[in-house]
């Protein structure tokens, strides 16, 4: 695993790369996600440059959709296109990269952005595939300030009475969202009891940035029967240095000259520090 917690902070790297050249990203989200993605990616779903029109891969869909530069980085270092290319043309006139995902790019399943329509359009994948009589999983990753959003708890209703276990949600609970605190702006208390009383098996990560923990918890999703699972992953909104962790006014935000040299440094230096314990392991 450690390799892949290394990934993860070169990732990131990327995403800093991104949103600078591009000047604008939603560098909070993107770093509270990006172990759940890397875990997905690069462990977890069978989908492939190879293997992306197969109708028997696993499907993808990133719900909250502000937090693209982190799902772009996963899928450049996939092989889905060139990191070259989307870290010099992100975000800019006339480039294909723009600032929500878009399924003109490969890899990208749906269009998605409009907060609260991921969750939904997966029960219609999963829902598809049971009727199809195929083995894919669908996963996708929602935000905890997404789930204001109505549509999420009707979708979450029609999971379970379909009995979708080839279905796996994710909330990135970071706790903060574009106008605050979350549990100031729409409290959403215990979701495990939320989740749990819709009929969904659930999940709680503790550390939503670590890859064991995520790793458990999406092998424990496989196993489950009749219904679906949500992972409640407790991350942190700017995770990776100290200048943008939880903070609110890092949801979405170009760093200065000071604050990029101490993220670069504080990203490189974590990095360099796993690698040396992946290879200690390995």
């Amino acid at each position: 695993m450690s390799n892949l917690k290394a990934l993860a902070y070169g990732l990131r790297e990327t995403v800093i790369d991104m949103i600078v050249e591009g000047k604008a990203g939603h560098i909070g989200g993107d770093m509270s996600v990006m172990e759940i993605l890397t875990e997905l990616y690069f462990c977890q779903m069978d989908v492939s440059p190879e293997n992306q029109d197969d109708p028997d891969r696993d499907k993808f869909v990133m719900s909250k959709g502000h937090s693209v530069e982190a799902y772009y980085a996963v899928l450049a270092e996939k092989g889905f296109f060139h990191k070259e290319e989307l870290v010099s043309t992100f975000s800019k006139f006339g480039s294909k990269f723009i600032g929500h995902p878009n399924n003109k790019l490969p890899g990208v399943e749906m269009n998605s952005g409009s907060l609260g329509h991921g969750l939904p359009v997966c029960i219609g994948m999963a829902l598809a595939g049971k009727m199809d009589g195929r083995g894919y999983r669908v996963y996708t990753v929602m935000g905890d300030g997404e789930l204001a959003e109505g549509s999420v708890w009707e979708g979450a209703m029609a999971a379970s009475q379909y009995r979708l276990d080839n279905l796996c949600a994710v909330v990135d609970r970071n706790r903060l969202q574009i106008s605050g605190g979350t549990e100031d702006v729409m409290g959403h208390d215990d979701l495990h009891e939320r989740f749990g009383s819709f009929g969904w098996h659930v999940i709680d990560v503790a550390d939503g940035n670590d890859i064991d923990e995520l790793h458990a918890a999406f092998e424990e999703a496989k196993t489950v029967k009749g219904q679906p699972t949500v992972l409640i992953a407790n991350t942190v909104k700017g995770k990776g240095s100290s200048v943008m962790e939880d903070k609110a006014n890092w949801h979405h935000k170009v760093p200065s000259g000071e604050e990029l040299a101490q993220i670069r440094k504080d990203l490189a230096e974590k990095k360099a520090e796993l690698e040396k314990e992946g290879a200690h392991h390995g």
